[in-house]
This record gives structure tokens, C-alpha cells and sequence, in this order.
């Protein structure tokens, strides 16, 4: 017997109301609390960062190089520890609880920075050196505290930075939408403008209130908001798309190169019949590896069926026979290599904040002669955001839409070309950043301070501006256009690594500065005076700004071999194929008419 209708009814809207809820998970609903924990974390960290290679010389009473090159160190290991956060996340604890964690992390390292400037004994004492005498310098148990908090803070970065984006990406990536490239552009572009104005307020409201209020209270608030961010974010959870953790995703590499090399006799299929000769999952849509590095298809070749698969299709032996995903997913990882080393060039000249920040202590920071406010030294970074900023807003909402408007159809910027000349205006900042600084450096002996660095120079601070303006264009163009790149060339599988890679790249360039800073320091002594002085008007910071442009020119030429070798991305091969379509159909119309 047949139900009535309103029954029948009933029990199809039951049904699908579980479909409803699951679907509603996700969707921007989620974005302000996944990009306001990011955002925290940022103002946080980036606030106790800027002025604190002052703290470091004045209350532990660290020299300019020494006291740089700790920065350096704890800058690499925040940008290396993402590559760790997204191999636990991908492989073992998922987004969600990797920041979790890491929020966690953050916050104890924050308190413990915060302990260092309210408790007098875990530091040097308050001392004054006059003629003949020094003051202590800080002993090794309490620099041991310092570097405590140092490394909870790195690693707290690391599992927020790197899952945050790929988190994010999981809430709007939808491949039945049509316009999901678009949208994810779109978050891409956002997400770092978000990002980037929790750094300007970073920069402004932290550095000036550690400037006017001390260390106490400019340590103590980035503790508070960084708990409060881990509250948000936590609060959110029901919220949450939450994909599932696949196997170790740095074991399955390692069984690529293992099989190619055991398999490293075996004559490979020809390509037209080579579907059924590799192993592949059945949900797998792979059927055959590509061609480009072709050598790695042997880790997924099979060469006896019997003896390398099982009854049940499966791989007696990972590590003799791999997945066609597993050797892509390689294959994307060593392509991409060469480009990612290009940006390593833009985050070096980026990494010299503290040289920029005695630069604007030194010189005359008031916004007009008349005027008796003064922009902190360690504020000036925020026009490096500002020009991020106004450059994502400008290409989102005003030059792409401009460009299509003409072009009668969808334009985008080739991610290639953003990042080529992202890179060249970084070679631009570091050589108008030499060129200011010889400026600068000549009128402060002109004024015979070349023995006080703590005069002020009679000389606009505001002449700083434009190097760090095309410091943020640099960074918008060729920091946007690489996590792009990355993620759109990597299998989703390695979205996590995708988001970690630029960060990486950043690590890498906070150790070879530390080498550049050091060498340079070493190599230029005469006497007792080098290029790198505490004393800024007695070192030659103009030439070691030289150094970096050059080295930066001669990594623009890199980029563009790189470029060129890499062949057509993702986008630009599914573009093609959807010209060619576009053609074909005029073809057929002009045919039919």
C-alpha cells in the first residue's frame, strides 16, 4: 500500500535535511574567524618583531650583528617550521587541530616573552657604561629563556600560517562551481590583504605603544589578543569543513625515489599503450603518469603482475611499486623547485628591516617641520603594507575588470609574469634603498655626526618611503603570485605544502642573509670599522645595499630561465584547451552560416 502524499513528502524533506546541514558547513560564514585567528597571530607576532632588535641591544645588550643574527635565526625557523605544520596536518592531525595547537603555542611563547621584560632577574641589570667600565652582558640561562619563547612562538607559526590559507581554501573550494578558479583567486588575493592589515596595525598601534608604554605593556597586549584568537577560533569549530588526514605525505615521496631507483633497469611502456602498465588506485583519475620527467614513471610501473600485486589489486610492496598520484605528486615537487628558489632573492632583501629601522631612528621622523609628532622608526614598515594593499584592491576590483570590460570576456594577469616582475621591482628597492642611504649617511658627516648615531639627522625620514613602497609591490606581485602558483600547480593533496612552500623560501633567505651579513661584516673590516656598524654613520650600509641589488639583478635573469624551462602552467594549458573549443565553435557557426 502506497503512502499518501503529505507522507511521502514528509519523509523526503527528513531526508534530505542531513544533506542540508551537511552542506552548510563551510562558505564565508567560517572566513572571519579563520582569517581573524591568522590575523591575531599575525599582529601578535609581527608586532614583537619589528622593534625587537632594540629590545635585544638594550635590555640584553647584544650588538647590531649579533643581535641581527639571532632575528635572522628565529625569522627562519618561523618560516621553516610551516613545512612541519602542514606535513602533520596533511598526514597526521588535520587543519583544524594543527592550529588549534599551534594557537596554544603562540600564546605560551607570548607570555613567556612577556615574563622577560616584568621580571628583572631573567635579564641583564639595569646598567650605564661610562669610560673605563662595561656593563654584563646577559648569561646563558637567561638568554636560554629568550630563546624558549622564541621557538613556542615559531612553532606556533608554523602550524597557523601554512593550514590557515589551505583551511580557508577548504571552505570555498567547490569544483562545481563554475567560477571556483575565480573565487579562489578572489580568497587568495583577500586573504593576503587581511593578513597584511593585521601587519600595518601591527607595525602602528604595537610599535607605538611599545615606543611610548615600554616593553611591559608591548609585550603583554600581543599575549592578550593572541588568546583571545585561539578563542575565536576554536569557538567556530561546529562550523567547520574538515577534511580527513591522508597517509604520511613525505613517506609516500620517499617511496617514489626508492621504486624509480630499484626499478631503475625496467624499460618503460610506450606512451599509446601504457594506460594498463601502471598501478593506480581505482578512485584514482590518473590513469598514466605524464611525460616530463619520465624517469620517476618507473617507481609506478608494473613489471610482473603476480608478483607485485595482490589479490585484492593492492601493491604487495610500496616501496617497490608506487601510485601514479604518488609519483605526480613528486613530479610536482620537483618542478616547481627552480621557481620557488627565484623568490628566495625578494624575502632576503625584505628580511632587513632592522638596518631600515636604524636608518628612520636616525633621521628626522615628524611629518612636517611644524609639526611635534613623530612616526616610531619601527612604523615605517606599514607602508610596505599599505602599498600590498592598495595594489591587491586595485588589481581585484579596478584593473581586471577594466581589462575584460575591453576584451569582451574574462582577463587574468599571467601568474608567471606577476611573479617575473615582482621580482624586479624588489632589484628597484634595494637599489633606491642604497641610493637614499648614501644620501643620508653623507649628510650626517657633512653635519659631523658621523661619530653620534643617536642624533637625528637633518633629513626627512620620508625619503625611506619609496623603498619601502616597492618593497610592498614586490611582495604583492611576486609573494601573492608564488602561493598561486604553487597551489594551483600541486595536487590537492599537497595544499598544505603549497601554503608552507613561500614560507620556506623565507626561512632559506633568513639564513643566507645571516651568511650575506656575516661575510660582509668579515670581508669589509679595516681596522676596527667594517661596512656593518652599530654606529650607522660610521659603517657603509649604502654599499651593503649594493651587494643585494646586484644579486638581485642577477636573479631576475635566473627567474626568467626558470620560467622559460618550467613550460606552460595549469591555467595557461586549460586555457589553451578552452580557446581552442572557443575557435572550433566559431568555426562551426561560420560553416553553418
Amino acid at each position: 500500500m502506497e503512502n499518501p502524499p503529505d507522507q511521502t513528502e514528509s519523509k523526503e524533506i527528513l531526508q534530505q535535511q542531513p544533506i542540508r546541514r551537511r552542506r552548510a558547513k563551510g562558505g564565508l560564514l567560517t572566513m572571519p574567524f579563520i582569517i581573524a585567528n591568522e590575523g591575531f597571530e599575525k599582529v601578535a607576532s609581527y608586532g614583537l618583531l619589528q622593534n625587537m632588535i632594540l629590545y635585544l641591544m638594550s635590555d640584553y645588550r647584544l650588538g647590531l650583528v649579533k643581535g641581527q643574527t639571532v632575528l635572522f635565526m628565529w625569522v627562519a625557523a618561523t618560516n621553516f617550521m610551516p613545512l612541519v605544520g602542514a606535513f602533520l596536518s596533511d598526514s597526521y592531525l588535520g587543519r583544524f587541530l594543527t592550529i588549534a595547537i599551534a594557537s596554544l603555542s603562540s600564546l605560551l611563547g607570548m607570555v613567556v616573552l612577556w615574563l622577560t621584560a616584568m621580571l628583572p632577574q631573567v635579564k641583564p641589570s639595569p646598567c650605564v657604561a661610562t669610560a673605563g667600565t662595561s656593563c654584563s652582558s646577559a648569561t646563558s640561562s637567561q638568554l636560554a629563556l629568550l630563546y624558549t619563547a622564541f621557538a613556542l612562538i615559531s612553532i606556533g607559526s608554523g602550524g597557523i600560517r601554512p593550514c590557515s590559507l589551505a583551511f580557508g581554501a577548504d571552505q570555498l573550494d567547490n569544483k562545481d562551481n563554475p567560477k571556483n578558479e575565480r573565487v579562489l583567486e578572489s580568497f587568495f588575493g583577500w586573504y593576503y590583504a587581511s593578513s597584511s592589515v593585521a601587519v600595518l596595525i601591527a607595525f602602528t598601534v604595537i610599535v607605538y605603544i611599545q615606543d611610548h608604554l615600554g616593553w611591559k605593556i608591548g609585550f603583554g597586549i600581543p599575549a592578550i589578543l593572541m588568546l583571545f584568537a585561539g578563542f575565536l577560533f576554536v569557538l567556530a569549530s561546529p562550523l567547520y569543513v574538515k577534511r580527513n588526514v591522508s597517509k604520511s605525505l613525505f613517506t609516500g615521496l620517499a617511496q617514489v625515489v626508492a621504486a624509480a631507483y630499484v626499478n631503475r633497469n625496467l624499460t618503460l611502456p610506450d606512451h599509446h599503450d601504457s594506460r594498463d602498465c601502471y598501478y593506480r588506485l581505482k578512485d584514482s583519475e590518473l590513469k598514466a603518469p605524464s611525460e616530463k620527467l619520465r624517469f620517476l614513471n618507473k617507481a609506478c610501473a608494473i613489471s610482473n603482475r603476480e608478483e607485485d600485486l595482490g589479490s585484492d589489486g593492492l601493491a604487495l610492496n610500496p616501496w617497490r611499486l608506487c601510485t601514479t598520484d604518488q609519483v605526480e605528486e613528486l613530479k610536482a615537487l620537483v618542478k616547481v623547485i627552480p621557481v620557488w628558489s627565484t623568490g628566495i632573492m625578494m624575502s632576503i632583501n625584505v628580511s632587513q628591516n632592522s638596518f631600515q629601522l636604524l636608518q628612520a631612528k636616525s633621521m628626522d621622523r615628524r611629518l612636517s617641520s611644524d609639526s611635534t609628532f613623530q612616526i616610531p622608526a619601527g612604523s615605517f614598515g606599514m607602508f610596505t603594507i599599505i602599498a600590498l594593499i592598495s595594489w591587491v584592491v586595485l588589481y581585484d576590483r579596478a584593473i581586471l575588470p577594466l581589462a575584460s570590460k575591453i576584451r569582451g570576456r574574462p582577463v587574468r594577469v599571467n601568474v608567471k609574469i606577476r611573479m617575473g616582475l615582482g621580482l624586479f621591482i624588489s632589484f628597484l628597492a634595494m637599489a633606491v634603498s642604497a641610493t637614499v642611504e648614501h644620501y643620508r649617511r653623507k649628510t650626517a658627516i657633512s653635519q659631523g655626526l658621523a661619530n653620534d648615531a643617536n642624533s637625528t639627522v637633518n633629513i626627512s625620514a620620508m625619503w625611506l618611503v619609496p623603498q619601502y613602497v616597492l618593497h610592498g609591490l614586490a611582495e604583492a606581485l611576486t609573494g601573492i603570485g608564488q602561493t598561486e602558483f604553487f597551489y594551483t600547480e600541486f595536487p590537492k593533496s599537497m595544499s598544505s605544502i603549497a601554503a608552507s612552500l613561500f614560507g620556506l623560501g623565507m626561512a632559506v633567505a633568513n639564513i643566507l642573509a645571516s651568511v650575506i651579513l656575516n661575510a660582509v661584516k668579515n670581508s669589509s673590516k679595516k681596522g676596527n670599522v667594517s661596512w656593518i656598524e652599530d654606529n650607522i654613520n660610521k659603517g657603509h650600509y649604502d654599499y651593503y645595499y649594493w651587494i643585494l641589488a646586484i644579486l638581485s639583478f642577477v636573479n631576475v635573469i635566473y627567474y626568467v630561465l626558470c620560467s622559460w624551462s618550467y613550460g606552460p602552467t595549469v591555467d595557461q594549458v586549460r586555457n589553451d584547451k578552452v580557446n581552442g573549443m572557443r575557435e572550433e565553435e566559431e568555426e562551426v557557426i561560420k560553416i553553418l552560416n
